[in-house]
């Protein structure tokens, strides 16, 4: 696992994705239709049931992202507590990610992220969603290394486990130094032992 900057061949331009260009059209444009929502809501509703939803909107999410939290919080605890054990999160949770970015969501003032918020809320649509996340970051990391850069790399590395749960432990092994040298090189920090 690298921690440094990419590498790419001297005189060629680093590769940007189809994806990091649109991304802030696709912010704006969304942002624009949240607006756009709003103001047809307000012109049928009202601009009071407009602002009662929006501050339902951050109680609600507010609420899911703090039980989100207690839950996370209860499990580490019950792992510590256990001598550091995994513990498996329960089929029907997950995990907490989907639902504290669905909590995030409802707290954002909109009608589209109040409703994509709620799809990662909904145990049917959650695991779609998980699914989907899965297969489109885990699957392209592990068929090129380093394709996300550090974060990749360390999601593939926390993804290694055992088919019954447990974690592969191991140490690192440097192959750029030969085994003769690693043998006798005194420890950073340590007591020199005699040889």
């Amino acid at each position: 696992m690298t921690f440094g900057a990419q590498q790419t061949a001297p005189g060629r331009p680093p590769h940007k994705s189809r994806a990091r260009k649109l991304l802030p059209l696709g912010v704006a444009l969304w942002v624009v239709l949240e607006i756009w929502l709003l103001t047809l809501v307000a012109g049928a509703a009202g601009g009071f049931t407009v602002f009662l939803l929006l501050a339902a909107g951050v109680v609600a999410g507010s609420y899911v992202i703090k039980r989100a939290g207690r839950r996370a919080w209860k499990r580490l605890t019950v792992q510590l507590q256990s001598g550091g054990a995994v513990v498996e999160p329960a089929p029907e949770s997950g995990g907490n990610g989907l639902t504290m970015l669905g909590g995030l969501l409802i707290i954002l003032p909109g009608l589209l992220s109040d409703v994509a918020g709620l799809l990662c809320l909904f145990p049917p649509t959650r695991s779609l969603l998980r699914k989907g996340l899965e297969r489109r970051l885990v699957r392209p990391a592990a068929a090129v290394p380093g394709a996300f850069g550090p974060v990749g790399d360390a999601f593939q590395q926390a993804r290694m486990r055992m088919p019954d749960g447990k974690v592969v432990q191991g140490e690192v092994v440097r192959e750029d130094v030969p085994p003769a040298s690693r043998e006798g090189a005194p420890r950073e920090g340590g007591p020199q032992l005699p040889r």
